[in-house]
């Protein structure tokens, strides 16, 4: 079994089809489904699809590129969303410097925000970075100084110094479709020496679909072409990188209850 650590059901190009790409899915192997929200407005409808379907859960939290129509958001509204029991993670979050839709000083103020959220739920923050690893690095190693918390990056795309520096954090490391790509060598090359026990595989659909399937709407049933290609980097069975990924999934968000 597979699971795609993360997956924007609510989309465009997916929540038209939603009982179609989550059956797709399945037949593919898929076990399981962490549906992301970016937005405050989005999070009843992650949750409302962790309920109907057993095998999906959600994530809540505000993306870099909306921080500036969340600047007044407390902890306290993430909190109480987060007391849900399909809400098994916090975000997605963190700092997007490649396109500056919000003001950097507020993403750095939600950012922190849902850190300390993570830190006081157990909750892993799943963070997105992008053209800002120094700042996201510095960050994160600041506020495990305040008390450990549970995090991952995804979507990974960043240099092998980032990623030992996050690994050092403690922190997990997603895959993406972007790994297939035939120019993602340092990715690929960072994959491959990625330690056993923090590994995760995703798609970030409707995004980014991985080869064979580029130029389509990316679905969730595409995990599958991203774990067998990331085994081949890593010299590995597929049947074993799903144990390992699946296992690792398990381990971090134990509200799952896997």
């Amino acid at each position: 079994m597979l699971i795609d650590s993360h997956c924007h059901l609510e989309y465009k190009g997916l929540v038209e089809d939603q009982q179609g790409v989550l059956a797709r899915a399945r037949e593919a192997g898929i076990g399981g489904f962490l549906s992301i929200s970016t937005r405050q407005r989005e999070w009843e409808q992650v949750i409302g699809t962790a309920e109907r379907e057993a095998d999906v859960w959600a994530s809540v939290g505000i993306h870099p590129h909306e921080a500036d129509g969340h600047a007044d958001m407390g902890e306290g509204a993430l909190l109480e969303v987060a007391a849900h029991p399909r809400v098994i993670a916090i975000g997605e979050t963190g700092l997007d410097y490649y396109y500056d839709h919000s003001e950097r000083e507020t993403q750095k103020a939600l950012f922190r925000r849902h850190i300390s959220v993570a830190r006081e739920t157990g909750l892993p923050i799943i963070i997105h970075t992008r053209d800002a690893e120094d700042e996201t690095a510095a960050i994160l190693a600041e506020e495990m100084e305040q008390g450990a918390y549970p995090a991952l990056i995804h979507c990974f795309t960043a240099s092998a110094d980032f990623a030992r520096k996050v690994l050092d954090l403690g922190l997990t490391i997603s895959l993406s479709g972007i790994v297939t790509f035939k120019n993602a060598k340092d990715l690929q090359a960072v994959a491959a020496e990625l330690p056993e026990d923090r590994i995760l595989v995703e798609t970030d659909a409707p995004f980014l679909a991985p080869v064979p399937h580029r130029g389509r709407v990316c679905e969730p049933a595409f995990t599958a072409d991203t774990a067998r290609f990331v085994a081949g980097l890593r010299g590995v069975s597929p049947e074993a990188l799903a144990e390992t990924t699946t296992r690792n999934f398990a381990r971090l968000f134990t509200k799952a209850g896997l």
